[in-house]
């Protein structure tokens, strides 16, 4: 008993920063955000997501406080679109002050319904359409420019109020990371090289366009700043040797924080020791090369909002021992399919329960690839419980689908006891909202 106490604290510690575990009538339950995660699947239904407004705020103060301590010249912090992006998301991420790094028309126009001022708005993307373009245009202060064609087709707009432009670098720099997270190495399909980004900014000042900035991104879940420090150094001989040597551009070194998704994972790096050695590469690097300091506007990734969340399944079956089967899966959550990702959990209903072996938690869809977590060690568990599987908050919502028929989940913000509805769950006529039927046979 004592061992699973501690291994449940050990989980408790992935969950967000206002998990407890409170008594109730029928014995403990899991509370996030000063509501009770049983009562919020009883209301809401399940697979249910829940975000924690305090973690998210925490995570955003860490990194502003942190940019202010270490970097001596302005600075700011990107969220990143595509970890999740909603309504409430966008306005939760602006209010706060922080820059919406938004991916293609969908995107743009999330931010622009949740009215984020157009200054907090970058547009990127591998391979904007002219439609893309032309609401980044409309609703982007800055375009991230991915290529040499994409930049052909920006000063097609001529008489258009052009945005700031950044060219996307790619420094040919790989990271510990899955290689389908990888994206600054020199096979990535992400950016320009080198003579791409000179050939650019020749083209940029030969065409009036208004180039303030270099951009590159490494890749996701990194937990060591030496790669981003090496980065650096390439993207300022860079910004050299294409005239960026005054103060008046920017820098944005961008590449996802690691965190931990499981109780045997090493704990996240610190976000202000990360924060610091790419302030104090920037600062060193600068001083060597005798450039004036550039605003930093660092894209850390989904540190600023992945333990945040928490998914809430309901049980439905135990299969031999070995299956619990719930309703939710790959089509809210494909990150283990995709990347082998290892997640953990616990029981909603007394937490702290001892374990009764190793469980494969499996969802309902039609693909062997469907198990949410292999071997968690959990207690027996009987259907109509809920089950809780924390670091939820960035990479599901995004990637889901409606494959069998699945309708995205709903979504809960919570906060000082209080819940908020910030994304309806899908119902079966949205499946078939977009459909045309065919006239005869």
């Amino acid at each position: 008993m004592q061992k699973h106490a501690e291994a449940a604290v050990d989980r408790l510690a992935l969950f967000p920063d206002t998990v407890q575990i409170v008594a109730a009538p029928d014995g403990e339950r899991l509370s996030v955000g000063g509501c009770d995660l049983a009562g919020l699947a009883d209301r809401h239904g399940t697979p249910l997501y829940v975000y924690d407004g305090c973690t998210v705020d925490a995570a955003v103060t860490a990194y502003q406080q942190a940019l202010a301590d270490a970097y001596p010249a302005a600075s700011g912090v990107t969220y990143a679109g595509k970890a999740f992006l909603c309504t409430a998301i966008a306005q939760v991420m602006a209010r706060r002050g922080v820059w919406l790094d938004c991916t293609g028309e969908g995107e743009l126009h999330c931010a622009d319904v949740a009215a984020a001022p157009r200054e907090q708005v970058l547009a990127h993307g591998v391979n904007k359409s002219a439609a893309d373009l032309r609401m980044a245009l409309a609703h982007a202060a800055v375009i991230v420019v991915d290529n040499l064609d994409e930049l052909r087709r920006l000063a097609s707009f001529a008489g258009q109020p052009m945005p700031r432009l950044w060219l996307r670098f790619r420094p040919d720099v790989a990271v510990a990371t899955h290689a389908h997270i990888q994206t600054g190495q020199a096979d990535s399909k992400f950016g320009m090289g080198w003579e791409d980004i000179a050939a650019a900014a020749g083209f940029c000042r030969a065409n009036g366009l208004r180039l303030e900035g270099l951009h590159f991104h490494l890749g996701s879940l990194i937990r060591d700043v030496a790669p981003i420090a090496e980065a650096i150094e390439r993207t300022l001989d860079l910004a050299q040797a294409i005239g960026l040597t005054d103060g008046a551009w920017t820098l944005c070194p961008g590449g996802g924080l690691g965190v931990a998704y499981h109780e045997e994972d090493s704990p996240a790096p610190p976000i202000d020791a990360y924060v610091r050695g790419v302030a104090q590469s920037i600062v060193e690097g600068c001083a060597r090369r005798g450039l004036a300091l550039p605003r930093l506007q660092l894209e850390p990734g989904r540190s600023l909002i992945a333990r945040a969340g928490v998914a809430i399944y309901t049980v439905g079956a135990l299969k031999e021992d070995r299956w619990l089967l719930v309703d939710g899966g790959m089509a809210d959550n494909p990150r283990p399919a995709l990347y082998g990702a290892r997640y953990t959990a616990l029981p909603v209903w007394e937490p702290r329960r001892p374990p009764d072996g190793a469980f494969w938690v499996a969802g309902p869809y039609c693909e062997s690839g469907d198990i949410l977590i292999r071997g968690v060690a959990l207690p027996r568990m009987t259907p109509g419980e809920r089950l809780a599987v924390p670091v939820s908050g960035a990479y599901h919502l995004s990637l889901a689908s409606n494959y069998n028929g699945a309708r995205r989940p709903a979504v809960v913000w919570v906060a000082d006891g209080r819940a908020a509805l910030i994304q309806a769950r899908e119902t079966p006529a949205d499946l078939t909202r977009r459909d045309a039927p065919m006239a005869g046979d």
